[in-house]
């Protein structure tokens, strides 16, 4: 990946793609999205049969983490609790209050797993560039509205709505389509082996 469009994971606030690389809006290049990865972990292997992310929110991030499984993940995140677990559709987290389900989730064979989730926002106009993932990229809309480009068409999710991911490869253009400032949650399912983002060409 060109030097220009590494970021650092550990920055407090990042500026670049919902893909990792940086994003500004084309037309308008003081637009960008703050990017915060906010939790990840890598797993050995997938749960079995068709995969979902499913999101509750806890009354604490303690409690968030005391009710993560193996493939789950805790975080803060616009002022609340959460728990991102990867796994079969209708499960529950005990203490938990299931936000929504997220899928079904690509599954592809890989010698390690990397399951990831950023926070991410971007003023109306934002985009990243065209870009690819090892695995998929899921969305769960905040505020505002998420869109999401690519060769299958144009996508878009609004507030409280979500929006699965494609299988790894997929090029994609992710931007802020609405009338008001986006904020999002981002779940990511990826080959741990490979390089996170790469930059690509929509056909």
């Amino acid at each position: 990946m060109p030097g220009g469009w590494l970021i650092s994971r550990h920055a407090a606030l990042v500026s670049g793609a919902i893909a990792g690389m940086a994003l500004t809006s084309s037309t308008a290049p003081a637009q960008q999205f703050e990017i915060k990865p906010i939790a990840e972990r890598k797993i050995p292997q997938l749960p079995d049969g068709q995969l979902f992310w499913r999101i509750d929110n806890f009354p604490t991030l303690a409690q968030a983490q005391a009710a993560a499984g193996p493939t789950a993940l805790a975080a803060e995140a616009a002022g609340k609790a959460w728990l991102f677990t990867l796994g079969a559709k209708g499960g529950s987290s005990p203490g938990g209050t299931m936000v929504a389900e997220v899928g079904p989730v690509p599954s592809f064979p890989a010698p390690q797993y990397l399951l990831r989730i950023n926070s991410a926002a971007g003023s109306p106009g934002a985009r990243t560039p065209v870009h690819t993932h090892p695995g998929s990229e899921s969305f769960y809309v905040l505020t505002g509205e998420l869109g999401q480009k690519t060769p299958h068409g144009v996508g878009h999710a609004a507030a409280g709505q979500v929006m699965p991911g494609h299988g790894p490869g997929m090029p994609m253009e992710v931007f802020s389509s609405g009338t008001s400032d986006l904020s999002a949650l981002v779940m990511f399912l990826a080959d741990a082996t490979k390089p996170f983002s790469s930059p690509a060409r929509m056909p």
